[in-house]
């Protein structure tokens, strides 16, 4: 019963993607909801000016339908399955109101950094609230040992840390066609398996649900992409990531199943850094999708490895979980 619903759930959010897309991206042409890009990013990239963008919203409406009819199907919706979606929707419209002053406001950075700190914070407490309150555990696992380590109410923290943290970094990652789409399901169906592994059977129809979403959204988001997700969808699948990771107790293994945001994130990081301190940069630009392509690499070949990449990465995640 159960592997036929994932197998339906995977095929349900991946139709209703491909079959909304084609008639939600005239209707973000007519509005004129295209993509600024900025000056100071690759030059290859000014073409891309005027792409439709918020295309997240298509494969949120996915999800939350898929995820919804499936679960029902299955059995009945959980605490789990309302803390993901709250995470993902949450983080969905906190990245669609920075999409939409970029876009119809015509200021190119969004929310400022603090506006969009403070509602990520809110949404993660929130989300702790609720996570106490059905007295789901607040500790962490120790990867490859039989330890975990109770955090109590600092927990509130790691969560607050975990959902910013992660939801920023797939952000960071969206900056090629392609890229976060394909990262992401591979990501996301990793996790699900291991849910699966849990008998975690609704984190399981969610994650497939996001990856057969996101596999939707990817016949238009290829390169050469004929809409981009936006931060209406990159935050969301960084928060709703973190998510599954708390739910399982996988929060540190997400480390390295999501090593490809990571190492991106702390291309930034060593970035800023290193010209802050010494006044010379590491990377020619970062993320390091950019370096590579400053390199002389093709759009299509960064995000190629990149997925490859983040297919090891998982891989590898589920061999120490499972086997290990």
């Amino acid at each position: 019963m159960i592997e036929q619903v994932i197998l339906f759930t995977i095929i349900m959010s991946f139709l209703i993607t491909v079959l909304l897309a084609p008639v939600f991206i005239p209707f973000l042409r007519r509005l004129k909801f295209g993509q600024s890009i900025r000056d100071e990013g690759p030059q290859s990239h000014q073409k891309k000016t005027g792409t439709p963008t918020m295309g997240g919203i298509v494969f949120l409406v996915s999800i939350v339908i898929t995820t919804f009819v499936m679960t029902w199907k299955y059995s009945e919706p959980g605490p789990e399955t309302y803390l993901m979606i709250m995470v993902t929707v949450g983080f969905g419209l906190l990245g669609f109101l920075d999409d939409f002053i970029k876009v119809v406001m015509k200021r190119n950075l969004g929310l400022t950094s603090k506006q969009k700190l403070l509602g990520q914070i809110i949404i993660s407490v929130i989300f702790y609230l609720i996570f106490k309150q059905n007295q789901f555990p607040t500790t962490v696992s120790i990867p490859l040992t039989d330890y975990s380590v109770e955090l109590g109410w600092f927990y509130c923290l790691f969560i607050i840390f975990w959902l910013v943290g992660f939801s920023n970094a797939v952000n960071l990652t969206d900056g090629l066609d392609g890229l976060v789409s394909g990262t992401s399901a591979i990501a996301f169906g990793a996790l699900a398996v291991l849910a699966w592994s849990q008998s975690q059977y609704d984190v399981a129809i969610f994650g497939v649900a996001v990856v057969g979403a996101v596999l939707g959204f990817l016949v238009f988001n290829a390169h050469p992409a004929k809409v981009f997700m936006g931060d209406t969808g990159s935050l969301a699948l960084g928060g709703a990531i973190a998510t599954i990771a708390i739910l399982t107790k996988l929060e540190i293994i997400l480390i390295l199943i999501g090593g490809v945001f990571v190492i991106e994130t702390l291309s930034v990081i060593l970035q800023v850094a290193s010209f802050k301190t010494t006044g010379k940069r590491i990377f020619k630009m970062s993320p390091l999708h950019h370096h590579y392509e400053l390199v002389g690499w093709s759009e299509w070949r960064v995000v190629v490895t990149f997925w490859t990449v983040g297919l090891l990465f998982a891989v590898l995640g589920i061999y120490i979980e499972v086997w290990l």
